[in-house]
């Protein structure tokens, strides 16, 4: 077992069956291979329904105007970045060499966007249910 993987089962509390999954969605598109954009799609939507059903079920008087609000403020990518720093992520990225001069693994954006990848790669590897308890531990 990698040290990534060994983070993962440590940290997010789940055994990739496929690593393949849990590897794009810590490269960033500047490394070459396959990156995390597709994955960090993915992971966008499953965390927009996870909060939204969250959301709607804590509050039974909102508008939809006000649920709106309410998901926008939890999934916003400082919240993202934040869970990403908490769980270590950046030293796990791959990155290209300008990104890794730059201190990509530091970036808001590309954290953000590897915690939604990893929301995505779970989903993919076990299904919603799997994804939603991973995105619950992380909130």
């Amino acid at each position: 077992m990698s040290k990534v993987e060994r983070w993962s089962e440590r940290l997010l509390g789940y055994h990739f069956n496929d690593p393949s999954f849990l590897q794009s969605a810590l490269t960033h598109r500047s490394a070459k291979g396959t990156n995390n954009e597709r994955l960090e799609f993915l992971g966008d939507s499953v965390l927009q329904v996870v909060m939204s059903e969250l959301v709607f079920e804590a509050r039974p008087d909102a508008t939809e105007g006000r649920l709106s609000r309410i998901r926008s403020s939890l999934v916003k990518d400082t919240t993202l970045s934040q869970i990403a720093a908490e769980l270590g992520i950046g030293e796990h990225l791959v990155l290209g060499s300008g990104e890794k001069k730059t201190g990509g693994h530091r970036r808001a954006s590309i954290l953000a966007d590897a915690v939604e990848a990893i929301f995505g790669a779970v989903y993919l590897d076990a299904g919603y249910e799997e994804a939603r308890d991973i995105i619950l531990r992380a909130y």
